[in-house]
């Protein structure tokens, strides 16, 4: 192995050898997404002008790429269909089925993800062993998203889907090293493709700006068999839940069993943010804390936290409070102003632009949080 790394790791630690990144071709800016949403509000209120001045109804706001900024840190989203987001008919992409023999809108993504996960671990796909799609919305109930990876890629093994929300890259993370480390795979390729677009509610104020699209990935294998230039040992993992409510989305196959209820606002993503800032920051805020302090590692050892991408408020809470300082720029990178919130793959986004300029033997924390609640904590030791 071509390893300069100051710390050995162990026969069975081990590390994420390689990550990848699928951006869409189109994006949306806050004045375009803020102009589309205004002209909703204006065509809603004039449609409905008689009963908002009889008090019957209540008008809606117009929104502010101000608010939005000040709201968020969000300045831009990539997406997969632009043109439906931004029709005020519409506000929704529109991306036709395809035939059940062409590949998956979301496969395609991973797959072009993990082509360039691969080649930074200098893996090919026959020394894969399985494929996992963590990501927070599948395009079908079966066959499941990553068993059309792995036949897309041409690997041999397993493969199959989890979902934990916004957390499903870190505990794709946990799930793909223990089955590396207990012996079930060599390797294990883990995808995030992740379409938020099409479950955000664009005609509500207070979210229409939150999500983008992309598509992340990395490679799982064992630190002494690791050869790629960025390669670092997962020096430990940490997983929480707790169940709330602040975050949800009924959308489901049994909604066609409760028609009453088919395309209700409830069908897609909600929030009570305020509740969600006040409850989940300091729940993420603790566990990260606490897992350093096991693991023997002090906070200002951290050269690097890649956090979720939801909120620039959040992130700066809780880097401070794990620094026990404010962090700097570098410290702590933001992608929100460029990619908005990608879910699941936020982490992995900072991760994967934000990581190739630390030295070997440094040390750095992924972390990912969101609903359930859910929250993933991962320390990364850089090998080469």
């Amino acid at each position: 192995p071509r390893r300069t790394s100051s710390k050995v790791p162990s026969v069975t630690a081990m590390a994420l050898s390689g990550s990848g990144l699928f951006t869409p071709a189109q994006s949306i800016s806050n004045e375009e997404l803020v102009a589309s949403f205004n002209e909703f509000v204006r065509r809603h209120n004039a449609a409905h002008a008689q009963a908002i001045e009889a008090g019957t109804m209540q008008p809606l706001s117009a929104s502010s790429t101000e608010f939005v900024m000040k709201a968020s840190g969000i300045g831009n989203r990539y997406v997969m269909d632009k043109a439906g987001i931004l029709d005020p008919d519409i506000m929704c992409p529109r991306l036709p089925e395809r035939a059940n023999d062409q590949i998956s809108v979301l496969a395609e993504m991973a797959v072009s993800a993990a082509r360039d996960a691969l080649k930074a671990a200098d893996r090919k796909p026959e020394d894969i062993d399985g494929v996992l799609v963590a990501a927070s919305n599948m395009q079908r109930a079966y066959p499941a998203m990553a068993i059309e990876v792995q036949e897309a890629l041409g690997i041999e093994g397993f493969a199959f889907d989890m979902n934990v929300a916004c957390s499903s890259a870190t505990f794709g993370l946990q799930a793909a090293a223990d089955m590396v480390r207990a012996g079930n795979a060599r390797a294990i390729l883990v995808c995030n493709p992740e379409i938020c677009s099409g479950h955000l509610n664009f005609r509500d104020r207070d979210s229409h700006f939150i999500f983008g699209d992309v598509a992340t990935a990395f490679v799982i294998e064992r630190a002494d068999e690791s050869d790629g230039a960025n390669a670092w040992e997962i020096v430990s993992t940490k997983l929480k839940t707790k169940f709330s409510n602040n975050i949800r989305n009924n959308f489901g196959f049994l909604n066609r069993a409760a028609p009453e209820g088919i395309g209700k606002p409830d069908k897609l993503f909600v929030q009570e943010g305020r509740k969600v800032f006040k409850e989940v920051v300091p729940m993420v805020a603790e566990m990260l804390v606490a897992h350093l302090a096991d693991n023997g590692v002090p906070a200002s050892d951290l050269k690097r936290l890649w956090l979720h991408q939801a909120n620039i408020n959040m992130n700066d809470l809780i880097a401070r409070k794990v620094l026990g300082r404010d962090p700097l720029p570098e410290e702590a990178p933001n992608i929100l102003a460029e990619y908005a919130n990608t879910s699941s793959a936020g982490s992995v986004i900072a991760f994967h632009k934000y990581s190739e300029d630390l030295k070997a033997g440094d040390t750095g924390l992924l972390c990912s949080f969101g609903a359930g609640y859910s929250a993933g904590s991962v320390i990364l030791r850089k090998l080469q």
